[in-house]
């Protein structure tokens, strides 16, 4: 963070100084609200959770070299003491992007959120200092904690935005004003929470209104509801997508032999071409967004080019493909699942197995309301459609349905099979795996999917799967 002193961030926040000799002090590190993250020179800042109190660490925070907590009661150390933690790190969240005066880009979208603004970070540091979201931190919390990372020589903040709700981006966007607001998608992710497609537009739009007269909208013309934003800002609108009317847009797009995407990049100040790192051809998109931004922040269409080229993945669990000795190729998304997401999951593992055998492990897409029979037979179907060889679906009810899915569209019988958990699905992948196999995990984080493509990644380094 840059350097404030206590009495500053007291000020800045409307909080009391508790237990401070000095408010002079200055804090020079992070601010954190996990006690293990302390540095010296840091802000704890301490919230009072379902299972742990933060106000608990305060001693071992102060030890560990913290200047002081901000707290919501006095705790016995140095600490700011204001009525609402959270509340006050949005305040000083504000201060500092105000005194920054980095240039703040914002981005939200039901799918590809994460991967769009780890693209958008690594092109843009190739220009100047950038500071970035970490992993998919970006809720109330989150999002201001990224922001209090930036420094003096910061240029670029890049914040993702999520939204549960109308109303949430447009708190989010009034703790850390951007300059540029780029909307990827209108996709089901949260459609049970927020009732329809039209409802979940409302709410992402919300990004593209708060930005001011001289900022950028960057919106997918390719997604009519994101398209029809537009409407509801004065910034200037830049589209990017595979649409002829796109300023930004991509030609001959086409996959490598391994999946990973390659196409004939067009901006409004050239064309170059780019072969990326990542697999999967919806990667096409969030390139052609991050150009967007990149162009729009005076980047050469050369320079956005090569650094789309060279990007990879920053954020665990996100398409991270791992080939073990003996061959087999896991490839672990399971982070997260929405419909779309795990349509262009697949869409990626029938690329990747081309000529040999694929296997999708797959769970419960979580919050898809009264859509979720419908969501989960169709992913099924896909499937099949595709030509997966081996699905494997994990769980409860969802499950099953994934399972029927596939079963009704290509009577798969023996090549769909429905497993209660992540460790049947383990014990199965562990007695049927051959070596050359391509495994793709993915479902929804409380599915907890990760430990299938931990555990196979571990029996391969034992040596566990014999050729057969």
């Amino acid at each position: 963070m840059i350097a404030l002193s206590l009495a500053e961030i007291a000020a800045v926040v409307g909080g009391q100084t508790h237990d401070i000799p000095d408010p002079s002090v200055q804090v020079t590190g992070p601010v954190v609200r996990d006690s293990r993250e302390v540095v010296p020179g840091s802000l704890f800042a301490a919230f009072v959770g379902e299972r742990v109190d933060g106000h608990d660490f305060a001693p071992q925070v102060v030890e560990a070299g913290a200047v002081a907590v901000l707290a919501s009661r006095p705790v016995g150390v140095p600490a700011i003491v204001v009525e609402d933690v959270q509340s006050a790190l949005g305040a000083l969240a504000r201060h500092v992007v105000r005194r920054l005066g980095a240039t703040l880009v914002a981005l939200t979208g039901s799918a590809g959120k994460t991967s769009t603004k780890d693209l958008i970070a690594q092109v843009l540091r190739h220009k100047a200092p950038t500071v970035f979201t970490p992993g998919s931190l970006n809720n109330e919390i989150g999002l201001p904690l990224t922001a209090l990372s930036a420094t003096e020589e910061t240029r670029f903040l890049v914040l993702e935005m999520g939204a549960r709700g109308i109303g949430h981006i447009r708190y989010l966007a009034g703790l850390t004003p951007p300059k540029i607001g780029l909307v990827l998608n209108v996709g089901t992710a949260h459609i049970g929470e927020f009732g329809g497609r039209e409802q979940i537009a409302e709410a992402k739009g919300e990004i593209v209104e708060a930005l001011p007269e001289d900022g950028a909208a960057i919106l997918n013309a390719d997604d009519p509801l994101v398209r029809a934003m537009a409407s509801r800002t004065k910034a200037k609108v830049v589209l990017f997508g595979e649409s002829a009317e796109a300023d930004v847009r991509a030609e001959n797009v086409r996959l490598t032999d391994s999946g990973q995407p390659s196409f004939r990049l067009h901006t409004p100040s050239g064309a170059c071409d780019v072969t990326m790192r990542l697999y999967g051809e919806h990667h096409v998109s969030n390139a052609l967004a991050a150009a967007a931004v990149a162009h729009e922040l005076g980047m050469s269409v050369a320079e956005i080019a090569t650094a789309l080229s060279e990007a990879g993945t920053l954020s665990r669990w996100r398409m991270e493909v791992t080939e073990r000795p003996d061959g087999v190729t896991i490839v672990n998304d399971a982070y997260n699942a929405n419909p779309e997401s795990v349509r262009a999951a697949l869409r990626a593992l029938a690329a990747m197995g081309k000529g040999r055998r694929t296997w999708a492990v797959l769970g419960k897409m979580a919050e898809l309301g009264d859509e979720a029979l419908a969501e989960h037979d169709a992913v099924g179907r896909l499937a099949v459609r595709l030509n997966v060889s081996k699905l494997v679906a994990v769980g409860g009810i969802e499950a099953s349905w994934l399972q029927l899915g596939a079963y009704n569209e290509g009577s798969w019988g023996e090549e769909s099979v429905h497993v209660s958990d992540a460790q049947a699905a383990i014990d199965l992948l562990r007695s049927e795996l051959r070596p050359g196999d391509v495994v793709l995990v993915k479902a929804s984080r409380s599915v907890g999917l990760e430990s299938v493509a931990q555990a196979l990644l571990e029996a391969g380094a034992e040596g566990e799967v014999a050729a057969r």
